[in-house]
Order: C-alpha cells, then structure tokens, then sequence
C-alpha cells in the first residue's frame, strides 16, 4: 500500500506534469482594471474526465455544456474559466457564448471543441463580454506553461469575492512510483452544501478509467466540498472537474494495491480546497465544524449538521461569542432527524477536539461549564458535537459564523 503527503506550497495544476496554465486579464468585470479574470488550464495529452455540479434548476450555460460532455465520457484537454460573470440566466445566447468560448480555445490550442470544458462565475444575468474574453484566450493560449507563476496566476484568475488563492498540491507514493495530485479552486459566497457559487479543478498525471474516476470524485465530493456552508445558498455555477492525463503511467482502479490510497489523496486535495474555501467565507471571523453522531443514518445526520451550519440564529450568536445551546438545539429539533430530548447530548469543543465541554445531556443542562463554553466560541475556530442517541449515523460539515460585515458586502453592487 502507499501514502501520500500534502505539499507545504503549492503552485496549482501545474504541479501534475504533463500540464500548463495560464492566467490573463480580459477586462471581464468592465471596470478598467487590471485584475486577472480568464484562467485556461491544458494537458500536452488527453485526459479522462469526472466532474460534479450543481443541483440548482437554474444552472449556468457552461454547467450544462459540460455535463453533457461528461455523460458523454469524452477525452479532454483541459479547461477554460472566466471570473466576473457567470453567464447564468442568460438563455440561448449565453449557451452561444459558452460554446464560442469552446470553439476558440479549441483552434488556439489545436484540438477537438469537445475536448474543452467551459465554466464560469460571478454576477448571474448578463451577456459575457465575448470580444474580450475571445482575444483573453488567444493570449492564455499562446502564454500557458508548466512553471509555477503560471499555474498561480490561473488560480487569481478565478477568483471573486475571495480575499485569497486556493490552491494544494498532493503526491502519493506507490511502489510503482509517484502519482501526482494538484488542483485549485474559488469561493467565499453563496456556499452551502451541494456546493455552491464555488469551482475547483483537480490534476492528476494517474492513468485512471472514465467511471473509477467518477466514482471516486463523487465521494470525495460528498466529505468535502458538499460539507461546507457560508450562507446557504447554492450557486448556479458550482462546478468539480478532475482531469487524469495518465503521464505517470501508474493505472490506479478499485483492484490496484494503491486505489484506497489514491481515493484517500483526492478527498484529502478536495477537503483541503474545500476548507481553505469556508476559511475565506464572505467577511467571517469564525469557522465551526458541526459532528453529529449517533443518527438513525448518515442522512439523518447531515440534515441535523446542515440545520445547525445554516441556523441565522446560531450563526449570530457564534460571531457575538454567545454559547446559546439552545439555538442549536432547535435547529435539530427542527432539522427532520428523528430524535427525542432525553436521548440528545451536546458538547462544545476545540479545533482539535481535544477538549469537550458537555453543554446539554439527555434533558440536563451543564450550567456550570458556562466559562468553559465561553472560552470555546470565543476562538476563531471551534466544534460543536452533538450525539442524537439514536444509531450510527454520522456527518461533519464546516460553517461559519454571520457578520453585519456580510451583510454589508452583500446588500448593493
């Protein structure tokens, strides 16, 4: 069997040889600016793709253009991003502009139109400014590379409202050698589980079939990126896309010695994406990670950790470093998991969770730990445990705490 470690640093995609990246600015956002906002990212040889998306009705162009290149189990090339405007609500002219976007990297790159996938993001229900963004990929094109500010500049080049790049980098050690894994990724609003306005693109140089690719994003999906939450709102854009070029020549499936190990690299590059995401939450000041235990089933359990995580009450109160109990034991209570108060038990606890502090056991309430409690949610980062006593059900999402700074950022242009 073999490991993996996580790179301390971290260039993005460019860190899975056999890819280059680049990063331009097309002048997306109309402001004049100089801002980085289109980010083409492509393998020297054709990939397996699998990619995870948004369950909203409403999903963006590009979203649509690209699952029906993955239900079609294409080979790609790589990928193409725009930040600024996510060509969303934008009908059959902005499929136009997702498939022109296609088209023209496909020719600046010499290959198939549907070996390129599209997405988007930023302000939903206006037109891409396509002049601009067809000369950006010319330029993207003739400058990708392998060297890391490249693959840095592409990760600048997706973002919005976050206030930070997004990137990691994993290797993982086989006895036939090293398997690459590096990705990037943006997001910081409309985040809830199910994903939200976020995107993350994944690399690998691992030869890996179509379907075992699928799978495994999917569940590393389902630990990672559909276990966060800001505001609750899920995007009409969100969008996971892994790409495996097979350089290394390793083959990793469900019977190679290393599959686990491999399944176990991309949720660990997925969750370290997925936290560094939450961490840049619109204007937050806390992250809290919400464990239930003892559901009837792991279902029950993420509709208890996801009432909790969207709570506006308990979200409040964890930025006024209030241990209000009670607001959390409501939002269970209101959740759908089946429960009753004399089987329920809460603990607040460190990041680490090493330190557990009983606040409400099956009907008692642990007054005496008030300062204890206090102490906890005044930290950047805490937990909340809470056992439902009704079978082995388990989930764990990430939060935040609401800010009037949130507010303030979200209530105009």
């Amino acid at each position: 069997m073999g490991d993996f470690v996580i790179s301390e640093s971290s260039n993005g995609c460019v860190d899975t040889p056999g890819f280059k990246a680049a990063g331009v600015h097309c002048d997306v956002r109309g402001k004049s600016d100089d801002r980085l906002d289109l980010a083409l990212v492509l393998s020297d040889t054709p990939c397996t793709v699998a990619g995870v998306f948004t369950r909203n009705r409403m999903a963006a162009a590009p979203v649509r253009l690209d699952r029906e290149l993955i239900e079609q189990g294409k080979l790609a090339r790589g990928f193409v991003a725009n930040s600024g405007n996510a060509n969303a609500c934008t009908g059959h002219g902005g499929m136009t502009d997702a498939i022109d976007m296609q088209e023209a990297t496909a020719i600046a790159c010499g290959c198939d139109p549907q070996e390129i996938f599209i997405c988007s993001t930023g302000r939903i229900g206006k037109r891409l400014p396509m002049p601009g963004i067809l000369d950006g990929i010319q330029a993207a094109a003739a400058g990708a590379s392998s060297v890391a500010a490249d693959g840095l500049n592409a990760a600048d080049a997706i973002l919005t409202s976050d206030t930070r790049r997004k990137v990691c980098s994993i290797e993982v050690k086989t006895a036939s050698g090293t398997v690459h894994l590096s990705g990037m990724a943006k997001g910081a609003g409309m985040i809830e589980p199910n994903m939200a306005t976020m995107l993350g693109f994944i690399c690998t140089d691992a030869v890996v079939k179509g379907p075992d690719l699928q799978a495994a994003l999917g569940k590393a999906v389902a630990g990672s990126f559909n276990a966060i939450t800001v505001d609750g709102d899920e995007s009409t854009n969100d969008t996971v896309l892994v790409f495996a070029n097979g350089v290394s020549g390793i083959e990793m499936n469900p019977q190679s010695p290393d599959w686990d190990t491999f399944q176990s690299a991309l949720g660990a590059i997925c969750e370290d994406l997925a936290r560094k995401i939450v961490g840049d939450g619109e204007k937050i000041t806390k992250v809290v990670e919400i464990r239930i235990e003892g559901a009837v089933d792991d279902a029950q359990a993420k509709l208890a950790a996801r009432a909790i995580g969207n709570s506006l009450l308990v979200k409040s109160s964890w930025y006024g470093n209030d241990p209000n109990w009670g607001r959390v034991m409501d939002a269970v209570g209101y959740s759908g998991a089946d429960l009753e108060e004399e089987s329920v038990q809460m603990w607040y606890a460190d990041d680490q969770g090493s330190l557990q502090v009983p606040a409400f056991r099956k009907s008692v309430v642990h007054e005496e730990n008030l300062e204890q409690w206090k102490q906890i949610v005044a930290a950047d980062k805490f937990r909340i445990i809470v056992d439902l006593g009704k079978g082995t059900g388990a989930s764990r999402i990430w939060s935040t705490d609401l800010t009037e700074g949130y507010v303030d950022f979200n209530k105009s242009e």
